[in-house]
Parts: C-alpha cells; sequence; structure tokens
C-alpha cells in the first residue's frame, strides 16, 4: 500500500513538472519518451503539437527539432548552434537549456565553465532544466538508452558545481 502511495505522489508530481513547462519542451519530452534522437519515419509530429497547443512551426523555430522535410527529429546536441546563449534566445525552451549545456560541458571548448555561464543565464528556469534532467535520465534508462543516460547522469552530478560557479 505505501509503495503504491509513493508512486502515486511520483507521478502527480511528475505531471506537475510537465504541465509547467514550455510547450515545445513538452512536445520535445512527449517525443523523446518514444523516439529519443531517432528519425521515425511515421512519427506524427501535428498530433502531439496539437496536444501541447503548439504549432509546428515554433517546435522549428525553437531550434528543438528539425524539418527533414517529411520527417522530423529532436535537434541532436552535435548540431546544435555553437555559441548558443540563454539571453539571446527569442524562443528559450528548457529542453534547449538541458541540451546545450550537455553539449557544452563536454565540448573541447566548453568545460564546467562554459556550461556554469549558461546555467548563470538560465536564471529561474535553471530549477525547470534541473528537474527536465532527472526526467529524461529515467527515460533514457528505462529504454535502456545507456550512452544517453550516461550524458544526463554526468551532467546532473555536475549540476551543483555548475550551480555554485553560476553563482560565484
Amino acid at each position: 500500500t505505501a509503495l503504491g502511495i509513493i508512486n502515486r505522489v511520483w507521478q502527480e508530481l511528475d505531471n506537475e513538472l510537465v504541465a509547467s513547462l514550455d510547450a515545445e519542451t513538452q512536445v520535445a519530452l512527449a517525443w523523446f519518451g518514444s523516439y529519443g534522437f531517432e528519425t521515425p519515419k511515421n512519427a506524427d509530429l501535428i498530433t502531439i503539437a496539437n496536444a501541447k497547443n503548439t504549432s509546428i512551426d515554433a517546435l522549428f523555430d525553437s531550434g528543438v527539432f528539425l524539418n527533414l522535410h517529411g520527417r522530423t527529429a529532436l535537434t541532436p546536441r552535435e548540431k546544435l548552434p555553437e555559441g548558443w546563449r540563454p539571453s539571446r534566445d527569442s524562443r528559450l525552451t528548457v529542453w534547449e537549456c538541458v541540451q546545450h549545456t550537455a553539449r557544452a560541458l563536454k565540448a573541447e571548448d566548453g568545460g564546467r565553465e562554459a556550461a556554469a555561464g549558461l546555467v548563470a543565464e538560465m536564471g529561474p528556469l535553471a530549477t525547470d532544466a534541473r528537474a527536465l534532467l532527472d526526467r529524461l535520465f529515467r527515460i533514457a534508462t528505462d529504454k535502456g538508452w545507456a550512452a544517453e543516460a550516461l550524458v544526463y547522469n554526468q551532467l546532473a552530478e555536475e549540476w551543483p558545481h555548475l550551480l555554485d560557479r553560476a553563482r560565484a
């Protein structure tokens, strides 16, 4: 009984997290849970976008998704624009915050300082980014996507250090 109650509370908290995120991040999270960073043949992004009350154009304009002309995929970290800054993004999403920070942390020209700079610019979105990071790790682990889970685990381990550097 106790385990059932705990699981129900976790589900409620998880639903609250998703509902508090921007629409583009909600769509990206739903897509990631089904396809990861793959390019499926018959996925219907329009249906997911409509369910989250956003448009396909908004998803492409935000940089979260790639328009592959007839197919679509989440923008892989290696294809994210270099030099991205949260403070300069006109369509800032929590999804981008997590993915760019993960990329910056491991980039040759990045590291902790670069990643901490992004966290500092996120402002209050850093809290949502951290929560999304945990959710992405759980999805990747549940799906058996070891490499993807490792990315999120490493970022989660670094997050307290990034926050300390961001405050400094």
